[in-house]
């Protein structure tokens, strides 16, 4: 028996020998002597024998694999308990009374230990992944000190050594365990009993054997790395086993050296969090070894660490809940040496917190801000942050990689508020410098939105702002932030009105204290306008900067490059910048014809005039006129004709200023090119019906509009009674028969163009349209039928006749009358049309007089009509092309403030 109680159990069907024989040992009356001595070793051997037997059947059924492990595991655990709990070697043998008693009770005790032993090396042969056990083993053993340690460690070194030869044989498999199982027994390397020094540096020997072998495909050819220093740490093999246990005694740098070149990331990262979790032990010794192994893993293996947002969030919360933490430098040089290789997602994680930042998230950014050499990469993070709008809500299909503290995105307001700690830091001063104009930029981004969201509160301050003045402090432009500050420049971004008039006060101090990142700034801004697409708002910024920086440092013009920019922006999708861009080519009138491809920039003005945004094109009327007003004549009258087209489509426009404007510099071409008259002729025939129609508009600046340019018609081409359109001679019915009379002389070919243009008002909504286009075909058709064919007449008739049914009493009575002109005119032509042709032919130089058919009075005088006469502040004023506030609005506010600045 003696024999046979020193042998290892080396086999299944060994251990299945001894589970068979338990009622043999029971029954031995030697044994049932000493029961009276070490009930408690009996006990244990009983229990460890009977808990074998059950693992063991476990491990042959078919259950699932996860539940047969978890139910192995409970098993284990209760006999763990037991083992580990029996008396020392030295207390078992002083039970004895003689030496054989002392020796049958070694034997007894050693069994014990044996059988709980081969328990596990059976486990573990049939699948490694069934280590885990060790893991917990060693998680029993911190639980209670009194347990065997020193024996405990002794199985798991055996059963690692065991494990590291079986994994040799395997093409792969699974071992998650080994990351956690790596932390704990890096601890206990360092254990004050010796014995378990020893005993853990051999077993860390074997995990890191099993792990090269998991690894392998990765390292096979990477037998040596080198740390930073230039040294050579090889990873451990077989032939090592006499050095390398001993060499990992104590040695924390080749523990953590070792361990970070052999596990996989996912294994390592294991590593790094068991011992980030053991800084907040009650043992300060235990959690001092693991800051020391936790911070030389990580200087020279945190790039391999992954799940660093959950690592930071952890810290972030041990140190919020306990600012006192015994630990807190540690964890906080963990946030440094994380920071230096993964700087982003240790920026995006610190940024995802609520703002404001509170003390501990700010010592946090300290601790990320002292490592120099990622201050470019940080930097380049929180810019990238900066491009966002703070308060939209995340995109949970986008965003599901992280988690959020908020439902909206206030991490562009965090980022603001970092670079005011950040910026300071003697590290950045040298990055700063290098992203000056991206960060200039991207807090002027910021500064818009927080103005638009009115994120300026009492306990949420214009981070932002602070943030600027910061940057300026920090590049060497303190009388800049000094004069900002006494121009009051923060209250214009605190209103939504005002903001953009901030920005303007910005680059304008900028460029009066002629800034030395001048340079780059405007290289930077002109790589941003030509890169596009952009946000709406970084697109005004990037104007406004652009246009104040190139005011003060290019005499006009300013560059082509340049100018083409503003070209393009004319029609720029947001209409802050196509009004800025023009407002910037007005202020180049006085050297207009320096400029090259000075109609190409023309061109792109008129196009402006099919905005569907009032005020753009109202400033691209100005636009236009002041440079027409300083253009030289012969590039002038090479694009008159394509000008005056673009007015006619804006005599109908439904915004009155718009009519008003487009009316008059109609007319104010047609005097600027007088000389060149008959290039406009058609042209002024395509725009004479709505200047005819509009002669009854509602506002008094359309009609004097009307009146003004008519006036310059009839002068161009030479008609006869235009004083009609004076106030006191004004009568629309006389307009209408001079004008047309005067056509009949000059122009007849064009009535039934203009019968055409005039049938198209016949369906407008506006009742004075109706009225007058009903009047003025009338006329024409009566002066012109001689010129009409049937089918003309047939399709003016059917026209006409929707007007016969008008809600307006006034337009049914006059539509009556021009039904019964085409009527006339109808019956009055030949069916042949050969003999209506010959007819037109011989009555083209036919002419009449022709008495009123009407009898229409003035719109002001209608009784019935739904409409009167408004009268808006322009009208008072007269129309000037300066005075048109009113209708551009706020924006067009700050441009104009700008403009006189």
């Amino acid at each position: 028996m003696k024999s046979r109680s020193h042998k290892r159990c080396k086999t299944l069907r060994q251990s299945k020998d001894k589970a068979s024989s338990l009622q043999i040992l029971q029954s031995s009356v030697k044994w049932h002597h000493m029961e009276h001595m070490a009930t408690s070793l009996c006990d244990a051997y009983s229990n460890v024998v009977t808990d074998q037997a059950m693992i063991l059947a476990m491990n042959s059924s078919f259950v699932d694999p996860l539940l047969q492990f978890e139910s192995q595991l409970k098993i284990i655990e209760s006999s763990f308990k037991r083992v580990f709990a029996i008396p020392s070697l030295e207390e078992v043998k002083e039970m004895g009374d003689c030496e054989d008693d002392k020796e049958d009770l070694e034997n007894l005790y050693r069994n014990i230990l044996n059988i709980f032993e081969d328990t596990l090396l059976i486990l573990v042969s049939k699948d490694l992944y069934k280590l885990q056990v060790l893991k917990e083993m060693v998680m029993w053993m911190n639980e209670d000190r009194s347990y065997l340690q020193e024996r405990a460690m002794v199985i798991i070194s055996r059963v690692l050594s065991f494990a590291s030869r079986k994994a040799r044989g395997y093409a792969s498999f699974d071992a998650p365990c080994l990351g956690v199982l790596a932390a704990e027994l890096s601890l206990l390397c360092s254990h004050a009993d010796s014995s378990i020094t020893q005993q853990a540096s051999v077993g860390m020997y074997h995990l890191l054997c099993i792990a090269k072998h998991q690894n392998a495909d990765i390292l096979k050819n990477k037998s040596a790395k080198y740390d930073k220093s230039g040294s050579q740490h090889f990873l451990p093999f077989a032939s090592d086993a006499e050095f390398l246990p001993k060499a990992l005694q104590r040695e924390k740098t080749k523990i953590a050296q070792n361990v970070g070149e052999t596990l996989m990331p996912s294994l390592l990262t294991d590593f790094v969090w068991s011992l980030l979790v053991r800084l907040s032990a009650s043992d300060y010794t235990t959690a001092l070894e693991a800051s020391t192994i936790l911070k030389l893993t990580l200087e020279y293996h945190a790039h391999k660490v992954t799940m660093v947002s959950k690592i930071v969030d952890f810290i972030y919360k041990q140190l919020r809940g306990n600012s006192s933490h015994i630990m807190k430098q540690a964890m906080l040089q963990v946030i440094t040496l994380l920071t230096r290789m993964s700087p982003k997602k240790v920026i995006f994680q610190m940024m995802d917190y609520p703002v404001p930042a509170d003390n501990t998230l700010i010592m946090m950014w300290h601790a990320a801000g002292s490592e120099s050499s990622v201050a470019p990469h940080v930097l380049k993070t929180i810019l990238l942050i900066l491009k966002g709008k703070p308060g939209e809500m995340h995109d949970k299909i986008m965003d599901r990689r992280r988690f959020s503290l908020d439902a909206t995105n206030m991490m562009p307001v965090a980022a603001s508020q970092a670079l005011c700690t950040l910026l300071p830091v003697c590290p950045y001063k040298k990055a700063v410098a290098q992203f000056f104009p991206q960060l200039l930029m991207a807090l002027m981004l910021q500064l818009s939105y927080s103005s638009n969201l009115k994120l300026m509160t009492e306990d949420r301050p214009l981070y932002a702002w602070d943030a600027l003045s910061v940057l300026l402090n920090c590049s060497g432009l303190q009388h800049v932030d000094t004069a900002l500050k006494k121009k009051n420049c923060r209250n214009q971004f605190s209103q939504e009105l005002f903001h953009h008039h901030g920005v303007h006060l910005v680059a304008k101090t900028l460029s009066d204290y002629k800034f030395p990142q001048f340079p780059e700034t405007l290289h930077y801004l002109y790589k941003l306008s030509v890169e596009g697409p952009r946000g709406s708002e970084d697109s005004v910024i990037t104007v406004i900067f652009l246009t104040e920086l190139l005011n003060n440092f290019f005499k006009d013009p300013f560059p082509e490059e340049f100018l083409v920019l503003f070209r393009n922006w004319v029609n720029d999708s947001n209409p802050v910048v196509s009004k800025l861009s023009l407002q910037k080519i007005a202020s180049l009138a006085p050297v207009i014809n320096k400029i090259e491809n000075v109609c190409s920039l023309l061109t792109s003005i008129l196009d402006a005039f099919l905005s569907k945004d009032k005020t753009v094109v109202i400033r691209a009327l100005v636009t236009v006129r002041r440079l027409l007003g300083k253009l030289d004549k012969v590039t002038y009258s090479s694009l008159c004709t394509r000008i005056a087209s673009s007015y006619c489509p804006l005599m109908d426009h439904h915004n009155g200023g718009i009519r008003s404007m487009a009316i008059r510099h109609f007319g104010e071409l047609l005097k600027d090119m007088s000389q060149y008259t008959w290039m406009l002729n058609d042209v002024v025939l395509m725009g004479l019906v709505p200047l005819i129609l509009f002669l009854e508009d509602t506002e008094t600046r359309v009609v004097k509009a009307c009146k003004y340019t008519l006036e310059i018609c009839a002068l161009e081409l030479n008609w006869s009674k235009s004083y009609l359109l004076k106030d006191e001679y004004y009568n629309f019915e006389l307009v209408v028969l001079n004008i047309c009379n005067n056509l009949l002389l000059s122009r007849g070919n064009y009535i039934t163009d203009l019968i055409s243009d005039t049938l198209g008002f016949l369906r407008s909504s506006r009742a004075y349209l109706r009225r007058t286009s009903v009047i003025l075909v009338g006329y024409l058709a009566k002066l012109g039928g001689h010129l009409l064919l049937r089918d003309e007449i047939e399709v003016m008739l059917e026209a006409v006749d929707r007007v016969l049914w008008d809600e307006d009493p006034v337009i049914r009575e006059l539509a009556k009358i021009t039904h019964n002109i085409f009527k006339e005119v109808a019956n009055g032509l030949n069916t042949s049309n050969v003999k209506q042709s010959l007819q037109r032919l011989f009555k083209f130089i036919y002419t009449k007089k022709l008495k009123p058919l009407y009898n229409y009075k003035q719109h002001n005088n209608l009784t019935g009509s739904p409409e009167g006469i408004k009268e808006t502040k322009n009208d008072k004023e007269g129309l000037m092309d300066e005075n048109f506030e009113e209708i551009l609005g706020k924006d067009e506010r700050f441009t104009r403030a700008s403009e006189e600045e």
